[in-house]
């Protein structure tokens, strides 16, 4: 696990928000000096902890279809079902995000399709086919609501 300090949590927030802030608003807002401050905006990119940026598309434009969250239940949670289940997940661009969880469901996912119909081609396809899937609980995402981080 990446050790992250209080300055490292305020450069990732205000990032969150705005990936494309300039380097010396980010140190001004964070209070280190440009050059300090792109050293740890690089060791963060370095060490993984930021993974990439990403532009966030207007749904009036993109029009991606639907996201469904798909709630996932397998037979077993030993390492070897969780392994199998993760690695075949990773095989299936249509997953878009997948997440271990604790509670009723043993991952979350998020599916994209174009339509309803093609999300039910990935529901019997690819996610009933999943090894060690026991119970496949779907929703539908009526729109996306931006929520602002800070650090």
């Amino acid at each position: 696990m990446l050790k992250l300090d209080i300055l490292d949590r305020k450069i990732i927030g205000l990032l969150r928000v705005n990936g494309r802030m300039p380097n010396n608003e980010l140190a001004a807002q964070v209070g280190l000096s440009a050059s300090a401050c792109l050293r740890r905006v690089k060791a963060l990119e370095e060490s993984g902890a930021i993974r990439g940026y990403a532009a966030i598309i207007s749904e009036a434009v993109a029009d991606d279809g639907v996201v469904a969250i798909v709630r996932i239940t397998l037979d077993k949670q030993t390492e070897d079902y969780l392994s199998r289940f993760e690695q075949a997940v990773r095989m299936h661009p249509e997953i878009a995000e997948c997440f271990l969880m604790t509670g009723d469901a043993d991952y979350i996912l998020r599916a994209t399709a174009s339509s309803t119909a093609a999300y039910e081609r990935i529901h019997t396809e690819i996610l009933s086919r999943l090894p060690g899937v026991a119970r496949i609980n779907s929703s539908f995402a009526i729109r996306s609501v931006m929520v602002a981080k800070s650090g």
